[in-house]
């Protein structure tokens, strides 16, 4: 048995910066069905979040029975019934970009998993934001539906962002499954490079995409949480500004104790 994997470096240059159209198209494929599922995941999850924080409790009860299912069982179980249960049509839109029937039913299933599982983020955030501000609200006037997307919704992004990013950092990584019912995206192109020419590099490929993935989200997400956060940190100074002071003790000076 071999201690060490022989790695064809050669494989991994071709495909993470000489990528064919091929594989393009495949990339591709991951990142719509992440983003256009995440979407619809967060619709439906506010939705039931909505339904978990009403009076009428029929509601109620529906939403925590879509959370009880779909938080309680595989996605990939889900993502085969959803497929091969129904029958799901070919899009084309604007004469270049086809979503087949197989990544319209990962989309489903991946909308609808997500959803269940935004729908407790989404009630965290709700719960953290004080009842008073619902009742501050009433009081001038606003309904419930008008105070909950003016007053309450806004702060409790805060809350919901965070996890939100991971959710969605863990959504492009989870669209891999898509392989299994028949989806041409990164893991499917990695693995049929591998069927062909049995080198496990393609797989090794496919995971530094990922990576590039993930982190330029990880990126974006940071840069949103710091524009959430602006009205909780008001003039609180960042780690370059308190270092630029530090080091120039005039222009700490000059902005004067009320300005620290």
């Amino acid at each position: 048995m071999n201690a060490l994997v022989a790695i064809d470096w050669h494989v991994i240059w071709l495909r993470v910066f000489h990528p064919n159209g091929v594989f393009a198209r495949a990339l591709w494929a991951t990142i719509y069905i992440s983003i256009v599922a995440q979407f619809a995941g967060v619709f439906l999850g506010l939705l039931a979040a909505l339904a978990r924080v009403s009076r009428f409790a029929p509601l109620r009860w529906a939403s925590g029975v879509y959370a009880w299912i779909f938080r309680g069982t595989p996605v990939l179980v889900q993502m085969f019934y959803i497929y091969f249960a129904f029958s799901w049509p070919t899009l084309h839109f604007f004469g270049f970009w086809t979503v087949t029937d197989a990544a319209l039913a990962a989309i489903v299933a991946l909308s609808i998993n997500e959803g269940a599982y935004m729908r407790e983020i989404i009630r965290a955030g709700i719960d953290s934001i004080d009842r008073g501000q619902m009742e501050a609200a009433k009081s001038v006037g606003m309904t419930y539906g008008k105070a909950m997307w003016r007053i309450i919704l806004p702060q409790a992004a805060r809350v919901i962002v965070p996890p939100l990013g991971n959710e969605f950092n863990n959504m492009m990584k989870t669209t891999s499954l898509a392989y299994t019912i028949g989806v041409y995206e990164t893991f499917a192109d990695a693995e049929q490079g591998y069927s062909r020419f049995f080198l496990a590099d393609y797989f090794l490929a496919a995971a530094v995409w990922y990576l590039v993935l993930t982190t330029v989200w990880t990126l974006i997400q940071i840069r949103l949480e710091r524009r959430l956060a602006v009205s909780e940190r008001g003039d609180e100074l960042s780690f370059r500004e308190r270092l630029t002071l530090a080091w120039n003790p005039w222009a700490a000076w000059t902005r004067g104790p009320w300005m620290r």
